[in-house]
């Protein structure tokens, strides 16, 4: 009786394990260069946008750096479930001084060759003055750099980007003035 059990464990044991060493297979984690490779990221472009404006009872203005860009599927599979992270910090800095985690492309994915929707990502930190013209020789707004990341199909953070310096371009326009109505006599 004993030597008919062990065919049949044997045929339960296999049942299970050759579809799940085939599905551990089918799910390998693409290494830095297969990252590298699948993704191109174009029309990178950066620029300081308002995070706070307040007027009063004391004016406040903080501008955070941000880039834009499009990504290019370099696969020939849709691609999808990628997600970025960008590194900001002054120029020559040993630390960040901003970041910014974005699941950008989902199920819906982007064809191979094809471009995504733009992809806008922003600082958490910024610098701060009390109006536009204050940002003009404010010494706390350095050159900025940006380190771009991507992580794709349980990759590792791949840079893709490496410290690209941030436009000075500021995207914000300040209130204007209220001004008083003529008064009739």
């Amino acid at each position: 009786m004993k030597h008919r059990r062990l065919p049949f464990a044997r045929a339960v044991a296999a049942a299970v394990l050759i579809p799940l060493i085939l599905v551990v297979a089918g799910c390998k984690t693409p290494s830095d260069d297969e990252v590298k490779k699948s993704v191109e990221i174009v029309g990178l472009e950066s620029k300081w946008v308002a995070k706070e404006y307040k007027t009063w009872p004391h004016p406040k203005l903080t501008l955070v750096p941000t880039i834009t860009f499009r990504v290019k599927n370099l696969t020939s599979a849709p691609l999808t479930f990628v997600n970025f992270n960008a590194l900001f910090k002054e120029m020559n800095a040993v630390e960040n001084n901003g970041d910014n985690f974005l699941s950008a492309i989902r199920d819906k994915g982007i064809l191979p060759g094809e471009l995504s929707d733009p992809i806008f990502m922003k600082s958490n930190f910024g610098v701060e003055g009390t109006s536009l013209a204050s940002f003009k020789d404010n010494p706390s707004w350095k050159t900025w750099v940006v380190k771009l990341f991507v992580q794709w199909k349980g990759s590792h953070h791949v840079p893709v980007v490496n410290w690209t310096v941030v436009s000075r371009t500021i995207d914000f326009k300040e209130d204007a003035p209220v001004k008083p109505k003529d008064e009739k006599k």
